[in-house]
């Protein structure tokens, strides 16, 4: 059996941070975004924060104009909370999809999914305007059965797994925690695609850990930003993007269909 394709998202926010802990202009998040399309992602992720920590609205707009060129046409993911605020922006904006995540002023980034169980009475009217638009709706979650089988109920298409657990306990070698987060993993994939729900993954991965997520035949794209711009640091920018996607070529083709 062939692999479906696999598609990478990388996350320019924190070229945004970079810039905005001095002010001005530089580096700017737009440039960095056409350099990793240039090198091969496949789309550009960017959170819009309701404190404006990172991406500006103005970085957004530049975005969405920049990325529908018609030499270029690479879909934008707009994550944001589910605030009247930002469904404000995302209709005017109509970026190809938005990412829907919890989010709280004091956390450093993204701690954990959005509850879709217990905000489903708000969710449903939101996700609807969206996908009236036309907007392609993600959900943020954990790899939960509850919150899975809840994102389908509210016909969001896509959902989008927090890998941050795993991948925290990969990186401090946590033997047994990493091989119940990754069953978590496995689990809810294989629950989502059999549920008809688009499956992405996203947050804390590396070079490492996403040659082995893309084994997995029920995910096909992955979202990843602090590692690679951290990573650009020292190798540049487009050089990070082509490791990771050999990363994930590596992985995909170890895939396992029976997973």
């Amino acid at each position: 059996m062939s692999a479906p394709p696999l598609r990478l998202g990388v996350n320019i926010d924190h070229v945004a941070t970079v810039r905005n802990a001095r002010g001005g202009k530089l580096p700017d998040p737009v440039r960095a975004a056409l350099l990793a399309i240039e090198a091969g992602a496949d789309g550009i992720t960017a959170h819009l924060r309701e404190d404006r920590r990172h991406i500006r609205d103005d970085d957004m707009v530049r975005l969405k104009r920049e990325l529908s060129r018609p030499q270029l046409a690479k879909p934008l993911n707009f994550e944001m909370a589910a605030t009247a605020e930002m469904i404000g922006i995302a209709l005017a904006a109509k970026p190809h999809a938005v990412c829907v995540v919890p989010e709280r002023r004091t956390e450093v980034t993204t701690e954990g999914g959005l509850d879709v169980v217990g905000q489903h009475l708000a969710l449903a009217p939101f996700i609807a305007r969206l996908n009236d638009a036309g907007i392609r709706v993600s959900l943020f979650i954990a790899a939960d059965p509850k919150q899975i089988e809840m994102a389908a109920q509210l016909k969001a298409p896509v959902i989008e797994i927090h890998t941050g657990a795993w991948c925290d306990a990969v990186s401090e070698g946590r033997d047994e925690k990493t091989a119940v987060e990754w069953r978590r993993i496995v689990d809810g994939a294989v629950q989502a695609s059999s549920l008809g729900l688009e499956v992405h993954a996203g947050h804390g991965l590396d070079y490492a850990t996403a040659e082995t997520i893309a084994a997995l035949p029920q995910i096909v794209e992955l979202n990843i930003g602090h590692f690679m711009i951290g990573e650009a640091l020292f190798v540049g920018l487009s050089q990070t993007v082509r490791l990771m996607r050999a990363a994930m070529d590596r992985g995909r083709a170890k895939m396992d269909v029976r997973a």
